[in-house]
């Protein structure tokens, strides 16, 4: 896996915190080159200067806000002005808004798509062409298993996961042949800044499926070396995101709202 990495430049958004943080941390432990992305100067800025001092590679710290519109666009432009080529593409940056949908905040729930889908989309837009025509690198894209079932109290956030999951497979494919990846991580039940950011927390339910942000992104980062185009990291993870096939959607509906331990009404 360090091959894959050393010596390239990764971007990573939403690494201020979390998994994100967690990508950076591995990621320059492999021998990558770092620009990593986020709302908080002072501690990317600080991020940036660990990184490069243990690891001896560079790291760049760019302050973007991606879920105002264009935000993507900008921090691509930033990147084109300094001169930075990007050879992997690390989309982390999301959260979600958890409740009644009919009762959510409409501007917050605007941010969410803006960042969780438009984003997404932009940046792999913006990003990927010159992957494929040097012939190397990738995008891996953080979803969610929510991505793969209707997940009441979290509708529009398991709505946009779905899309980059679905946006993801089909790149792959698109790209196949051509020396670029593109992979999906969908992670289950991670402590991190997430939940609280959701208004929610951890249930008892979901104890079981839980892993570190530390063991996520490290397995998250040898599929996606291995080429893998989608990701499921632990077994009641993958079990309950490939389950739903199984009981139907209405079903696992129901089932995902017993999980979160809450009721959306």
């Amino acid at each position: 896996m360090k091959t894959l990495f050393r010596g390239t430049t990764v971007l990573v958004t939403g690494a201020s915190s979390g998994m994100g943080e967690q990508f950076a941390r591995q990621l320059a432990a492999h021998g990558a080159d770092l620009v990593v992305a986020a709302r908080s100067a002072e501690k990317l800025q600080a991020l940036a200067a660990e990184l490069a001092k243990a690891h001896g590679v560079r790291a760049e710290a760019v302050c973007a806000d991606l879920g105002v519109p264009g935000g993507a666009d900008r921090l691509c432009d930033e990147l084109s002005a300094r001169g930075r080529t990007v050879d992997h593409l690390v989309s982390n940056a999301g959260f979600g808004v958890h409740g009644a949908f009919a009762a959510q905040d409409p501007a917050r729930a605007a941010e969410m798509i803006r960042l969780n889908v438009e984003a997404v989309t932009m940046l792999a837009r913006r990003l990927l062409p010159a992957m494929v025509e040097r012939r190397r690198g990738g995008v891996l894209n953080v979803a969610s298993t929510g991505a793969f079932q209707a997940v009441p109290g979290f509708a529009a956030y398991a709505a946009s996961k779905a899309y980059v999951l679905s946006l993801s497979v089909a790149l792959a494919e698109e790209v196949r042949g051509t020396g670029v990846r593109v992979m999906a991580l969908c992670p289950g039940p991670v402590p991190t800044g997430f939940q609280k950011t959701a208004g929610l927390g951890i249930g008892r339910n979901q104890a079981a499926a839980t892993l570190s942000a530390d063991e996520m992104v490290r397995r998250g980062l040898r599929a996606y070396a291995r080429g893998e185009v989608v990701c499921v990291p632990g077994f009641w993870n993958g079990f309950g995101a490939f389950g739903t096939r199984l009981v139907g959607r209405s079903f696992a509906a129901r089932l995902a709202v017993r999980a979160l331990g809450s009721t959306t009404v």
